[in-house]
């Protein structure tokens, strides 16, 4: 059952509110804009002059390019797979669990994605998380109940989109992320014992 304070639900507020402040007032705070401040680049002369980056060491991107999307379309099918897909995953695994398979499915999408990143040339949106639950998925969907037939359906119509030409997405995010996230879901799947009711016997 999803509660209306879980992680997904959180997220899903925080990445929204996100998107608006960075749309709609991200001038008001002196310097770069918000979208600026947050989207994953390697190195550039951005609008303050300066040079920005992972390169100059604001590692802190890796992460804070989930909080940005490029337009209303683009986060509003990045919203629908979170809840959907990361409404299973915490209900399985619970939220410390599922908040290590989002950091660790977000850093693998954005090393990938910085490592062979242009100069100047900037990424946005959470969708490598999300690629991350999609692995996640793959590894214990059978355990969460999870119909495989869509699943995979829906994996492969996201691959499928990623190389339309013109279509300007980050392919080495996304397998960044789809890995990450089948990776560490392997690793988590050792520990976890899911919870049993007590019974007499």
């Amino acid at each position: 059952m999803h509660k209306r304070n879980s992680l997904t639900t959180i997220l899903i507020f925080v990445i929204t509110g996100a998107y608006v402040i960075a749309n709609y007032f991200g001038n008001l705070i002196p310097g770069l804009p918000l979208q600026e401040r947050l989207f994953l680049i390697k190195l550039a002369l951005l609008s303050d002059g300066l040079p920005h980056g992972i390169q100059t060491g604001e590692w802190y991107r890796y992460f804070t390019v989930a909080l940005t999307h490029a337009n209303f379309t683009h986060i509003l099918f990045n919203m629908l797979a979170l809840y959907s897909l990361g409404t299973a995953v915490e209900n399985y695994f619970g939220r410390v669990k599922y908040s290590v398979i989002l950091l660790v499915s977000l850093f693998g999408a954005s090393y990938i994605s910085n490592y062979f990143a242009l100069t100047n040339r900037a990424a946005v949106g959470a969708s490598g998380m999300i690629f991350g639950l999609f692995g996640a998925i793959l590894i214990t969907g059978r355990r969460m109940g999870v119909d495989y037939r869509q699943t995979l359906g829906v994996i492969v119509v996201n691959i499928l989109i990623t190389f339309i030409p013109g279509a300007n997405i980050d392919w080495h995010a996304h397998l960044g992320g789809f890995l990450s996230g089948i990776v560490i879901t392997l690793i988590i799947s050792g520990l976890h014992r899911p919870k049993q009711r007590l019974r007499n016997i």
